[in-house]
């Protein structure tokens, strides 16, 4: 096995024992770039003196027995959405284009801090704006979709060419890539992790996360960035645990949510086959099934729209009429189109927004996690702009992409994305772990209930 195959954990272990240098591991990750990235297109800039020069660091450290953590030596991508000091941070746009910060943004300040190796900025749909992320293409097969809008970040990961990859989630910016490229994907409580640096999309909507290989190595990531930040208002002050504590204590007696609607309609046959099975799996693991009705399912697509097309215009508004020319057109056209959202139909999505919170949460008094599809499908072609279901219905790309993603977006709960299988072409397929609010430690530990057993979680894609 070759270094820039090994988990987050697995390399920090490796590390430890003095068995692979923070250096070796760095020159792997960055040998795999340049081996795969002219056939991804992963990576918005690419950092290798700045890591090589980390990764030195890191090791002179270790040696003289400083060592920071199991994140100490550990190459991490950030996805161009962050501020990174005195590297370009264009958010996969033109409109940025030649912008490089003076600072880090709070979650990299962390990671770094925590002895991190940045080896470059992945991509993003440019400014968030879209489930695609069109510089981009699926390591399991470059005929597709990596997902959006941190599909650099999934690519990235799954290909070997970071152990993390940041990523940031409005209406499922994390879990799509990590569904459709076979990663692990956690969008953390809205308010557990600080935007602070990071461009908004959609601020009340915005979260930050990881994209790893494995459920422990987001527990490790949630460590270093979750907290409390004054100068990032959504941040809640509450206490933060230590996620790796309990990740191994199993889920006999957990009550897990099973929807009876919404989540299995409309939906490839693998899907619901890998997520039944896998939902099988965790009754043998001592978990009790419980049937749900999922409230408000026929107003989440509504209450999304409306709510990230009017605050995405606001952030852009300047730019918009500065500069319209330099953004892409498919972006350019939902920012103009965000204009045309009323103020009143705004503040009745907010408002439902409320009812489908207190809705959640009263679902949420009889079960501690609902499990369902992370997507409706594996990766699309590069090129698709929609699908045709069994009885005719023909739903277009994006919204396919965000309709089982977007409920922990307006309910603020911590959803943890894992890979269950693959399709007939040998696509990976998702499944998400919703919890309750600032409960991140219960949706760990059923992921790695699920990692322990099965085989479909810590896959590399086999792209040469």
């Amino acid at each position: 096995m070759e270094p820039f195959e090994l988990s987050l954990m697995a390399a920090a272990e490796e590390i430890s024992a003095g068995r692979l240098s923070p250096v070796e591991l760095t020159e792997s990750v960055l040998g795999r770039i340049e081996a795969t990235e002219g056939a991804l297109g992963a990576y918005a800039h690419v950092t290798p003196e700045l890591a090589r020069k980390a990764a030195a660091h890191a090791e002179q450290e270790i040696a003289a027995g400083r060592h920071r953590g199991p994140l100490h030596g550990i190459p991490l991508g950030v996805k161009d959405l962050y501020d990174t000091a005195g590297v370009p941070s264009t958010s996969s746009s033109k409109v940025r284009a030649g912008r490089v910060p003076d600072t880090d943004s709070v979650a990299v300040e962390k990671l770094l801090a925590a002895g991190m190796v940045m080896v470059g900025k992945t991509h993003t749909h440019e400014f968030a704006f879209g489930g695609i992320t069109p510089t981009t293409r699926n390591p399991w097969d470059t005929g597709r979709i990596p997902g959006g809008s941190s599909g650099g970040s999934g690519a990235a990961v799954a290909s070997g060419t970071c152990m993390v990859g940041m990523g940031s989630d409005t209406a499922g910016s994390i879990r799509i890539p990590a569904a459709l490229c076979g990663t692990v994907g956690l969008k953390p409580t809205y308010g557990r992790a600080s935007r602070r640096g990071v461009a908004s999309l959609s601020w009340s909507l915005d979260h930050v996360g990881p994209l790893t290989r494995n459920v422990p190595d987001c527990a490790l990531v949630l460590n270093a960035i979750a907290g409390y930040d004054r100068l990032d208002p959504a941040t809640v002050d509450v206490p933060v645990p230590d996620y790796t504590d309990g990740l191994d204590d199993g889920i006999a007696g957990l009550r897990v949510g099973v929807p009876t609607n919404y989540f299995f309609e409309h939906v490839h046959p693998d899907v619901e086959r890998s997520v039944r099975a896998a939902i099988t799996v965790l009754e043998g693991l001592g978990a009790e099934l419980r049937e749900v009705t999922v409230p408000y399912a026929d107003q989440v697509l509504a209450a999304e729209w409306a709510i990230i097309m009017p605050e995405a215009s606001s952030y852009h508004q300047r730019t918009l009429r500065e500069v319209p020319g330099l953004y892409l057109e498919g972006t350019r056209v939902s920012l103009e189109a965000g204009e045309l959202v009323l103020a009143t139909d705004y503040i009745k999505a907010l408002r439902l927004r409320t009812l489908m919170q207190q809705g959640w949460a009263v679902m949420f008094d009889d079960i501690d996690v609902l499990v369902t599809p992370g997507m409706p499908f594996a990766a699309p072609e590069v090129g698709a702009t929609g699908t045709t279901w069994s009885d005719g219905v023909t739903e277009p790309i994006t919204p396919a992409l965000i309709r089982l993603t977007s409920p922990g977006n307006l309910t603020g709960q911590p959803v943890l994305s894992l890979p269950v299988g693959f399709d007939g072409a040998g696509l990976p397929l998702g499944m998400q772990v919703t919890g309750r609010p600032f409960d991140e430690a219960t949706v760990l530990r059923v992921g790695m209930a699920y990692e322990r057993a099965s085989e479909h979680v810590g896959k590399i894609a086999p792209l040469v």
